[in-house]
C-alpha cells in the first residue's frame, strides 16, 4: 500500500472530504461548502518528507507517514504511558512524534493488517471533524 491508496480509500468512503497537498504532503479536511481556509483543520494527513517534522525520516525512498487525529479515550487506549517508540519503524501504529499530546497517531508504511485498524481511526477522526463542523 502506498500513501496514493490511502489518498484514495479516503476520497472514496467519506463525504465531503477535500485533500490539499502542499510541498509534497497531504492535508485532508471535512470541508462540505469549501469551507474558509481559516476553518478548516485536517483529520488526517499523509506526510512524505521532513520538511515538517524530522523524527521519522520521511527522506527513506518510498516512506510515508500516514496521521490521524482519534479521541483522548482512543488514544489512550492505544498507548497508556510508556517508553519514547522508535519513530522510524514501519508497519507499527504509533503515537505521533509531535501532536502526540493532541491526541494524534501515526504509521509508516501500514502494512494491510495495520491498515484495517488504521480505518476505524481514520472513521473516528472524520466522524470527530464533522462534529466539529457542524458546530
Amino acid at each position: 500500500m502506498n500513501e496514493q491508496d490511502v489518498l484514495d480509500f479516503i476520497h472514496s468512503e467519506f463525504q465531503g472530504v477535500l485533500l490539499v497537498e502542499s510541498a509534497g504532503n497531504f492535508f485532508v479536511f471535512y470541508s462540505p461548502n469549501d469551507l474558509a481556509a481559516e476553518q478548516r483543520m485536517p483529520f488526517a494527513t499523509v506526510m512524505t518528507n521532513d520538511i515538517n517534522d524530522g523524527f521519522s525520516d520521511l527522506n527513506r525512498p518510498g516512506v510515508y507517514r500516514l496521521n490521524v487525529g482519534v479521541e483522548r479515550a482512543t488514544f489512550a487506549g492505544l498507548f497508556g504511558v510508556g517508553p519514547t517508540p522508535d519513530f522510524t519503524a514501519l508497519d507499527q501504529l504509533l503515537p505521533h512524534p509531535v501532536y502526540a499530546a493532541s491526541s494524534w497517531v501515526c504509521v509508516l508504511n501500514p502494512g494491510p493488517e495495520t491498515f484495517r485498524r488504521m480505518r476505524l481511526l481514520i472513521a473516528e477522526a472524520y466522524a470527530l471533524a464533522v462534529r466539529r463542523v457542524k458546530r
